[in-house]
C-alpha cells in the first residue's frame, strides 16, 4: 500500500488519537493515592510555606476553585517555592505500592495501532512510577508532563514567604470583588485551554479527531471546549462536555467498539489488497 493510499485511510477514521491523563484515570481512584496527595499537599504548605494550619484546606479548596490546581494557585498569589521540591514531598512519599500491573488494559491499549498520548499535570518522575507499576511501559507514544509545559522548573531567587505579600484569596472568595484582578499564575497546566493548545502543536494532535480520557470534570469540559471528543473516567453520569462516561478504564472495549472495527475493517481491506495482488501477479 503507497504511503498516500495509507494517509488516506487514516485521515478518513473517526479517531486517529487517544489522549490520556494518568492518575485516577489509568488507576481507579480506589487506590488512595489522590488523598496522600491531598495530604502531601497540605502538609507542604504548613511546612515549607508557612500557611497556618486551620487555614488550609479553605486555601486549598480557593486556589482549586480558580486556578484548577493548588500548585497553579500558589505561585498565582505569591508563595515563591520550587517546583521539584513541591514535587518531591507531594509525589516522593507516596504508596505506589498500592499500584498492581494491568495487563488488562496494557492489552487493549496495545490492541489498537492508533497514537496513544498522555497528558498529565503531574511531574515526569510521578508519571513514569506510575506507569511503571500499572506495567504500561511502551505503551505510548509521548508523555506530556509537568515539566513538558514548564521547561523552566527552579526559581532563580527564592523570596522569604513569610515577608511576601501574599493575596487573599480566602477573603476575595468571602467577597468578590469584580473590581479586583485576580493575579495569574505562572503555571501552564489543565485544565487551562492554553496547556490543551500547547499539548497539540507539540504532540501533533488534530483535537477533532482524538479521544480525550480524564477524571475531572473541569479537564473534561475545558476538552470538549477546544474541540476534543471526550471520555469522562470514574463514572457513568454524564455532564454538559461529557461525551462518553466510564465507571473504568477497562470499559473502552464495550463503550467504543468502534476503534476496533476500524482495525478490523482496515486488516480486512490490506488482507484484500495482498491477495488482489497476489492473483494479479500470479
Amino acid at each position: 500500500m503507497s504511503y498516500e493510499e495509507n494517509f488516506q485511510q487514516n485521515s478518513e477514521a473517526k479517531y486517529d488519537c487517544l489522549l490520556f491523563d494518568i492518575d485516577d484515570t489509568l488507576y481507579p481512584l480506589s487506590s488512595g493515592l489522590a488523598m496522600e496527595v491531598k495530604k502531601n499537599i497540605q502538609e507542604y504548605m504548613v511546612q515549607k510555606l508557612g500557611v497556618e494550619e486551620d487555614k488550609v484546606q479553605e486555601l486549598c479548596l480557593s486556589l482549586y476553585k480558580i486556578y484548577g490546581t493548588t500548585m497553579a494557585g500558589l505561585k498565582a498569589v505569591g508563595y515563591d517555592f520550587d517546583y521539584d521540591d513541591f514535587h518531591r514531598f507531594v509525589h516522593g512519599r507516596l504508596p505506589y505500592a498500592t499500584l498492581k500491573p494491568d495487563p488488562i488494559l496494557r492489552n487493549i491499549i496495545l490492541s489498537l495501532p492508533i497514537r496513544k498520548v498522555v497528558f498529565t499535570n503531574a511531574d515526569k518522575a510521578h508519571a513514569a512510577k506510575v506507569i511503571a507499576r500499572l506495567g504500561l511501559e511502551n505503551c505510548f507514544e509521548k508523555i506530556i508532563s509537568f515539566e513538558t509545559l514548564n521547561p523552566i522548573t527552579k526559581t532563580e531567587s527564592p523570596v522569604d514567604t513569610k515577608t511576601r505579600e501574599i493575596f487573599d484569596i480566602s477573603s476575595y472568595m468571602a467577597n468578590p470583588d469584580p473590581s479586583i484582578e485576580l493575579p495569574k499564575t505562572p503555571v501552564v497546566c489543565k485544565p487551562s485551554e492554553g496547556a490543551f493548545e500547547q499539548v497539540f502543536k507539540m504532540a501533533n494532535i488534530n483535537p477533532k479527531k482524538t479521544l480525550f480520557f480524564d477524571d475531572s470534570i473541569r479537564n473534561i469540559q475545558t476538552g470538549k471546549r477546544v474541540g476534543l471528543h471526550t471520555v469522562w473516567v470514574g463514572t457513568s453520569h454524564r455532564e454538559e462536555g461529557v461525551d462518553m462516561a466510564l465507571e473504568h478504564i477497562h470499559n473502552i472495549r464495550e463503550a467504543l467498539p468502534e476503534l476496533w472495527e476500524a482495525v478490523d475493517d482496515k486488516a480486512e481491506e490490506i488482507r484484500s489488497r495482498q491477495k488482489v495482488a497476489i492473483e494479479t501477479i500470479a
